[in-house]
């Protein structure tokens, strides 16, 4: 089992590229692994939320899982989302996907069924029992309409072994501080809001699951890693310069706003599926008058 320290610092929630006839675009997804590797990324995820994971066919998901694998070549961990609301189909995936060089899971909370703090904390141990590959849990109230309280966390990570950190996207820093207060020194807390983590590293969060890293690599790596070594003043300059860009990628809806920004960087075409829609021109505008500017 990986330890839950190798999991922190800068990781990047991978877009999937699609071509203009709606089909994977694997070129552009290895120009991207590789861009982010090269910008200094610890680790990548793959189908997370900013993948289009929802609208990825199970084959699909299979194939770009095994690309984004083979383009990462052991230079970084390589991280899979698998989660749902019907636990039963996510045991199903967990044991029947081909996982090989997967370091580790990342589970988001059951979503729309709305279950209790109970529900939650049996839903995770029924995946954690039902693999051996680490699990890190991803608590998004906003997209899930249901919080993984931190005495949930709390006792999921004391009860199982391979629960080894929480990518905590509820925008709360007390909760957050909660949580960071109580946890192990073994168990990470990685932020999933760009716009927060510096102020959430300043409370002990390790890192994060970032979506800005897709587009703006380099000054997101370096934030961060100034933010591990308490060099915040520093860290502070290039959460400013970022933060109007970063605003920009959530203004419509992620990652409608990351596609935008890797068109105009000329990294793959700016076409998501359905439900998802390209940003307005007026973003579009607002993006292109940011990254003349950054």
């Amino acid at each position: 089992m990986i330890p839950a320290k190798k999991l922190k610092g800068t990781g990047v929630a991978l877009v999937t590229p699609f071509t203009k006839n709606g089909s994977v675009d694997y070129p552009a997804l290895e120009k991207i692994v590789h861009n982010v590797i090269k910008g200094g990324v610890d680790f990548v995820v793959a189908m997370g939320t900013t993948a289009e994971a929802p609208t990825l066919s199970a084959s699909e998901k299979q194939a770009i899982l095994s690309a984004i694998v083979n383009y990462a070549d052991d230079k970084v961990p390589v991280v899979c989302g698998i989660g749902g609301n019907n636990t039963e189909e996510v045991i199903h995936q967990l044991k029947t996907m081909d996982l090989h060089g997967v370091e580790a899971i990342l589970s988001v909370a059951p979503y729309y069924n709305r279950p209790s703090q109970e529900g939650l904390y049996l839903h995770f141990k029924a995946l954690a029992e039902a693999t051996n590959k680490p699990i890190i849990l991803y608590n998004v109230p906003g997209r899930t309409g249901s919080n993984i309280l931190p005495a949930t966390t709390l006792r999921l990570a004391a009860d199982c072994p391979n629960i080894i950190g929480m990518k905590e996207a509820s925008g709360n820093l007390v909760q957050c501080m909660e949580l960071i207060q109580h946890k192990h020194d073994d168990f990470t807390v990685l932020s999933g809001d760009d716009n927060l983590v510096l102020a959430q590293m300043a409370i002990g969060m390790e890192g994060i699951i970032s979506v800005a890293a897709n587009c703006f690599t380099k000054e997101m790596t370096d934030m961060i890693n100034l933010a591990i070594v308490g060099k915040f003043d520093k860290a502070r300059k290039v959460h400013y310069k970022l933060l109007t860009g970063i605003d920009l990628l959530f203004a419509e809806g992620s990652p409608a706003g990351a596609k935008c920004v890797l068109k105009q960087q000329g990294v793959c075409e700016n076409i998501l599926r359905l439900p998802l829609a390209p940003v307005s021109e007026a973003t579009t505008k607002k993006i292109a008058q940011f990254l003349r500017m950054a």
